[in-house]
């Protein structure tokens, strides 16, 4: 069989597992479930760096393998993912044939497109660090990482806590946007690694605890 199978780059493949189940759940209706699998997707990113690196024997082809399948994976799980995600949340929170449905479509369009353009160019300029840096980690990010979705859109989802309606759906495409937006935003931002993702990893529980709560 092509391509690898080891244990750097299933934490990777389970990523793009969770994304299928949480749009299968969202198109079912089950919204916090959905959102659960793509926070899910995120935990499966934030690891496979770290377990990844621990084999100290990667050949270069299961180097460049990484790069590329983290970013094909990351395409399914925090583009396409996240899109049906936001589709869905307008789709049953409003009546159908409403405006904002076709709205939602077209951000989602957007926001894929945005995820595809901003991999497409990370996996250049990593290349390109790497032959200059080796391994050494990265310090900063050039615009927003793909996988800050899995944050925003259950952190704008708390928000049905005090609006519902077309006014919590607006809220939640204007999240869209500005998420698709930040991708292509050319701006420095600080990598987040090693100890510093252990209070990250508590605010998403925190987040996600959230969400279970809210009554649609």
């Amino acid at each position: 069989m092509i391509g690898f199978y080891n244990y750097t780059v299933i934490i990777t493949y389970l990523s793009v597992v969770s994304a299928g189940l949480g749009m299968y759940f969202c198109s079912m209706g089950e919204l916090k479930t959905g959102i659960f699998f793509m926070m899910f997707s995120g935990l499966c990113d934030m690891l496979d760096g770290p377990v990844s690196r621990t084999k100290k024997d990667r050949s270069e082809t299961e180097r460049k393998f990484g790069i590329q399948i983290d970013s094909l994976c990351d395409c399914v799980s925090f583009g396409v993912q996240p899109a049906i995600v936001y589709y869905y949340i307008a789709k049953y929170q409003l009546p159908d044939g409403t405006a904002l449905h076709r709205v939602a479509f077209v951000l989602g369009v957007c926001l894929m497109l945005a995820a595809v353009i901003r991999l497409a160019f990370f996996n250049v300029s990593e290349e390109d660090r790497q032959k200059n840096e080796g391994n050494k980690l990265r310090a900063y990010y050039r615009g927003l990482p793909v996988t800050n979705v899995t944050w925003i859109l259950p952190l704008c989802f708390l928000t049905r806590y005090f609006v519902s309606g077309m006014a919590f759906v607006i809220i939640m495409l204007v999240s869209e946007a500005l998420t698709a937006f930040l991708f292509l935003l050319d701006f420095k931002m600080p990598k987040v690694h090693g100890k510093k993702l252990i209070p990250v990893a508590l605010a998403a529980i925190a987040v996600f605890v959230g969400v279970c709560f809210i009554k649609l």
